[in-house]
């Protein structure tokens, strides 16, 4: 089962704020559910789990505009939240030594339900950014690394266009070209639609 919940807020970074809107994606069965990144609105998120066991709180990065629920949504439902060390300096800026997560490593396996997700440290937009692929259901879970149309923003602190550019090159554009990639804003895509266009991007530079 997997489900979508549309949240809205502002993403700061640098002095500056912006306005988003960020899907949250719950992946699970009628039992138990992993949540990647809580943004926004933990109350929409948490009445979308329902009753159901949260077994996790999987952030892709930890810019705040993907981690600005987790603490509520994790005292609401007492999971974990899941983040890849990389993201501390991040980190620190929202939660700093307040709020505990337990550290994602590349290549680590999460069970929900009878699906298996994968964890890709993909870095490049943040230092600790990762995707996660569920190879059962022909999905990745892509964060702000790949979206339709190109890679996440890297023109902003602890961000490298060279570095996701390797990451999209060696860790996503290797996997299935039917694989859909569900990103943390706007529509979802597939990897053998944005393939075709990675020399472009390189090109254009961003």
């Amino acid at each position: 089962m997997l489900d979508r919940v549309i949240t809205s807020g502002t993403f700061s970074l640098d002095g500056g704020t912006w306005e988003v809107d960020n899907n949250v994606w719950l992946l699970g069965d009628a039992r138990e559910v992993v949540v990647v990144d809580a943004a926004h609105d933990a109350r929409a998120i948490a009445d979308r789990v329902g009753e159901r066991t949260v077994k996790a709180i999987v952030c892709t990065h930890a810019h705040n505009d993907h981690i600005n629920a987790a603490r509520e949504l994790a005292d609401l439902t007492g999971a974990p939240i899941r983040l890849h060390p990389a993201d501390q300096v991040l980190w620190d800026q929202v939660y700093g030594a307040e709020v505990a997560y337990r550290p994602l490593a590349d290549g680590e396996e999460i069970k929900v339900g009878d699906v298996t997700l994968e964890v890709l440290h993909t870095p490049g937009h943040a230092p600790g950014a990762v995707c996660l692929h569920c190879p059962d259901l022909g999905v990745l879970f892509s964060g702000d690394t790949l979206f339709k149309g190109g890679p996440g923003a890297t023109g902003r602190s602890h961000s490298s266009f060279d570095t996701i550019i390797a990451s999209i090159r060696e860790r996503l554009l290797t996997l299935p070209g039917e694989t859909v990639v569900h990103t943390g804003h706007g529509d979802s895509t597939s990897i053998g639609a944005e393939s075709p266009h990675l020399e472009e991007w390189i090109t254009r530079g961003h």
